[in-house]
This record gives C-alpha cells, structure tokens and sequence, in this order.
C-alpha cells in the first residue's frame, strides 16, 4: 500500500530565494536539476551566505525560464522585492542584488569540488561557537542544539558539501501532516509552508504519527521512476523565523519546534535511483 503522495514539487534556483513549484521533474543523482544552482557571497564578512545571516535574500525569488541543464548553473530569472527582474548573468547583478538587499553580495554559480575556499565558510559573527551555532539554528540558550555529528563532517568548514550549495543532502521531504500538528500545537504561529521549503511536499499519509516521514528514516522510498534513501531528520534553523511576503518574523516557531518536535521538521534525502516523478506519484516503502 502506498504510505503517502506526492503533492507538491518544488526547485530554488538560488540558495535561499524564494523557488517555483514544477508538475514534474527527472530527479538525477544530485537531486532536482538547477535546485541551488546559484548562491550569493558575502562580500563583507567572505563565504557563501544564506538567509541565515542576510534575512532579506528571503524576499526575493527566482525561476528558470527554460529547462536547466543536469549539471552545473544554468541561466535563472529572479525578481527583486520592487517586482522587477534580472537575469544571473546580467552585467549589474551584484550590483542590484546588494541595494535590493541593503548587503554587499555578488552572485556565484556552482565551482567545481575542489575549489575549497570558494566553499569554505567565512568569518563567524561572534568568536564563542556556541553562541555562534545558537543564533544560526535560532536556539536560546536553554535549548538544545542540533546534534551536527549526523550530517557530513565537512560542513563544520565549508558552507556546503563542496560542489553544491545544499546545505547537506540534495533533497528535502516533508508531510502535510507534520505541518498541520505544529500548527494545531502553536495556532499562535503560521506554519505555512513557504517556511520550510521543502523540495518534496507529501500528503494522503498512510499514518497516524504526529510527524510520519521521521519514521522513514534509514529506508528506502520509490516515487515514480525513482527511489530515494532516507537519511536523517532536517533540523530547523533561523530562517523558519524571518518574515518575508506576508509572513511575519516570528521567534515563536523556532520555540514550538524544539518544544513539540525536538527542533527538527521534514527529513532529508539523497537519490538512490534517478528518474521521473510527478505531482500524484504515490509514495512506497521498498524496505
């Protein structure tokens, strides 16, 4: 029996830009072709920078108007807060993404996996790591943080898997339902889902479990042509708190995550089995 469906399907072009929902994706190796393709660096702290550190990269979106290609960066669109909008490869996008963002930045594309410093984190804004650990994952100081030791050991150094900008694993999948038991936990906040920004949104859960996907963990996942290894759960950092469109910032949520859910919602994948899924595809466990 299916264990749930795919509901919705979503690619960001640009690491922590506001994306676009597809109908249907050939998943590669690497997960949906042009997801995090593109990623500003800070140009006054160094290294690639999410909305982690520059909140208002949450205010801007982005696309692509043909197909990417498989592998590498291909050309994206993305739409300024004024509506207005510019190619990647545009002679003033750096110029324009920093005023739009009140933050010197220049936009890069994908590097090989051995251009170290490019990937390498820069400077941290307090000198206590802990402290520093805390503001990125949105924790005060009664909470606990993440247990790191789960995730590849290189993203200590580097922003990202050297040759991506994933934060860790190519693929974020999340239920419907978790979404709807935080936001029956804290009506107090909005858990929509443009918050969380997962690549994969499954609904119809064959579950009764408050938050069904982290029982997936370490098992593998057919959907359509491809099947997916489940690997741990994703957990949530500050971003989930900025404010952006019509969503307020709110360090509430971050407070019922680590309340209701160990911090943590959604869980993470890598692609076992390339191929084709779409919106509709059922979801079965092989194991």
């Amino acid at each position: 029996m299916p264990i749930a469906t795919l509901s919705e399907l979503n690619r960001f072009p640009v690491k922590s830009l506001g994306g676009e929902s597809l109908d249907s994706v050939d998943l590669g190796p690497g997960g949906l072709p042009g997801d995090r393709a593109w990623a500003v660096r800070d140009e006054v702290r160094g290294g690639i920078r999410g909305a982690k550190k520059i909140p208002a990269l949450m205010s801007l979106r982005s696309r692509y108007a043909e197909p990417p290609a498989r592998k590498g960066s291909s050309p994206a669109e993305i739409t300024l807060p004024d509506g207005s909008t510019l190619s990647t490869g545009a002679p003033d996008v750096n110029e324009r993404l920093s005023k739009a963002i009140g933050h010197e930045v220049s936009l890069w594309p994908l590097l090989p996996p051995d251009a170290l410093d490019h990937y390498r984190r820069g400077a941290p804004e307090s000198e206590d790591f802990e402290q520093e650990l805390r503001d990125i994952f949105g924790r005060t100081s009664d909470e606990p943080l993440p247990d790191l030791g789960l995730f590849p050991p290189e993203i200590l150094e580097f922003e990202s898997p050297p040759g991506t900008y994933f934060d860790a694993f190519p693929l974020m999948l999340m239920s419907d339902a978790s979404l709807r038991t935080m936001q029956e936990r804290a009506p107090e906040s909005r858990f929509d889902v443009r918050r969380f920004r997962p690549n994969l949104l499954v609904s119809d859960v064959a579950s009764s479990d408050p938050f069904p996907e982290q029982a997936w963990r370490g098992r593998r996942v057919k959907i359509g042509e491809a099947v997916l290894e489940i690997t741990v759960e994703c957990p949530r950092c500050v971003m989930t708190t900025h404010g952006f469109d019509d969503l307020p910032k709110d360090p509430g949520v971050m407070r019922a995550l680590v309340r209701e859910a160990g911090g943590n919602l959604g869980i993470y994948a890598k692609v076992e089995k390339p191929g084709r899924i779409q919106v509709g595809d059922a979801l079965d466990l092989l194991d």
